[in-house]
C-alpha cells in the first residue's frame, strides 16, 4: 500500500477540500466537497460531541447521500458554518431535489477552540457562516495542512494541534482521511518524542520518525503527562472524514466510519474520553464498484481507513506551527525525527 500522488484525501476521485480561517479569532472551517452527491455515514465515539444532521446519516434513514461535510472550530458557534455552505450549494443548484427546489444535505461536526486565545468577542455575528461560504468556494484538489481550516486553533494534548490529511492506494481502490486533531490525550509516546503513529508513517510524512528507545517505566505509565490539562467536558474533540472511491451502501459506509474511528486509538492516548467529542464521517464517491465478496473487500477498505486516520491525526500535529503559548510538536521534539 502506498499513498496517492498528493498524499491527501483528495486523491480519492471526486473530492475537493477548502479551508477558511479567522486569524484574529484563531479559528477556522474546513469543507469536504464531493463533485457529485456521495454516500455517507458517521461514527460518534466521543463523550461530548457537537454535530449537525448526523442522525440523518444512519443506514435506516431516507438520506443516502450528502452534498458536503463541514468540520469547524468554534464549538456551538461553529455549527453555523454549515449554513453558509448550504446557502452556497443552493446557489449552485446543488442538493436533494424536492419539487422545484434543492435542499443541500450538509452534515457537520465541531471542535472546541473557544479558550485557546484569539479575539472571540464577535458579538451578534460570529464568523462561521462566512467562513463556511469562503471554505466551500475555495475547495480544490490541493489544500493546506497544520494551522489551516478547522485545525487553525486546535490543540493536541500539550501541543498545538492541526489539520492532517493522507491517502493510500491498494488493489485498485484509494482511501483517504482528513483529521482536525484537538484531543485531550497525547499524540506522543510517554518518555519519548515519538508520535504514537510513528510505525504507520509513509514517505517521511512525519519527518522520518525515530523508533522509541527500549520500553521504559514512563512508556508503561498508566496516564501520559502531556495531556491537555485538567479534564473539562466539551473542550476537546477530534473530528474528521475517511473517504473511498468504492461504491458503498449506507450500511457499508457506516462500517467504514466505525473502522476509521479505531485509527484514532493508534495515534492518541487516551482517546474517546468523556471529555472528547470524537466524530468520524465516511464518504464513498462510487467511482469504482465493490467486488464480491463485498464484506471481504470492505474489511480491507476499513483497515486502510484506520491506518489513514492514525496517520492523518499524527500529520496534523506534525505540520502544526506554534500559536501564541501553544508549542508545536516539531519545536519540542525536534531530536525525535530526522528531517
Amino acid at each position: 500500500m502506498r499513498p496517492g500522488p498528493r498524499n491527501l484525501i483528495t486523491d480519492v476521485e471526486g473530492l475537493t477540500v477548502g479551508h477558511a480561517a479567522d486569524a484574529r479569532a484563531w479559528t477556522g472551517t474546513t469543507v469536504i466537497l464531493p463533485r457529485d452527491r456521495a454516500v455517507a455515514s458517521v461514527a460518534t465515539f466521543g463523550g461530548a460531541p457537537g454535530t449537525r444532521e448526523t442522525d440523518a446519516l444512519q443506514p435506516e434513514t431516507l438520506v443516502e447521500a450528502v452534498d458536503a461535510i463541514v468540520l469547524s472550530g468554534g464549538s456551538v458557534f461553529g455549527l453555523a458554518a454549515a449554513d453558509g455552505v448550504v446557502a452556497w450549494l443552493a446557489e449552485q443548484g446543488r442538493g436533494f431535489a424536492i419539487g422545484g427546489v434543492r435542499a443541500p444535505v450538509v452534515p457537520a461536526a465541531i471542535l472546541f477552540d473557544l479558550t485557546n486565545g484569539g479575539e472571540k468577542e464577535w458579538g451578534a455575528e460570529p464568523p462561521y457562516r462566512a467562513l463556511g461560504r469562503a471554505a466551500v468556494a475555495a475547495a480544490a484538489s490541493d489544500h493546506a495542512l497544520g494551522n489551516a481550516g478547522a485545525g487553525f486553533g486546535a490543540r493536541a494534548g500539550a501541543y498545538k494541534g492541526g489539520l492532517g490529511s493522507v491517502s493510500v492506494a491498494d488493489e485498485g481502490f484509494t482511501v483517504g482521511a482528513l483529521i482536525a486533531a484537538n484531543p485531550f490525550g497525547s499524540p506522543v509516546m510517554p518518555g519519548t518524542g515519538t508520535l504514537w503513529a510513528f510505525a504507520l508513517e509513509q514517505q517521511r510524512e512525519l519527518g522520518h520518525q525515530h523508533p522509541p528507545a527500549p520500553v521504559t517505566d514512563a512508556l508503561r505509565a498508566a496516564f501520559p503527562a502531556d495531556v491537555k490539562g485538567a479534564p473539562v467536558a466539551g473542550t476537546n474533540t477530534t473530528i474528521g472524514v475517511v473517504a473511498t472511491d468504492a461504491t458503498l451502501t449506507p450500511a457499508e459506509a457506516k462500517r467504514l466510519a466505525i473502522m476509521g474511528q479505531s485509527g484514532l486509538a493508534r495515534a492518541v492516548r487516551p482517546i474517546h474520553t468523556p471529555f472528547d467529542g470524537d466524530v468520524i464521517f465516511a464518504l464513498a464517491t462510487g467511482a469504482r464498484p465493490l467486488p464480491e465478496p463485498r464484506a471481504a473487500t470492505l474489511l480491507r477498505l476499513g483497515h486502510m481507513a484506520a491506518d489513514c486516520t492514525a496517520r492523518a491525526l499524527a500529520r496534523g500535529v506534525f505540520e502544526a506551527r506554534a500559536l501564541g503559548p501553544w508549542q508545536a510538536y516539531r519545536d519540542v521534539h525536534r531530536a525525535s525525527f530526522g528531517v
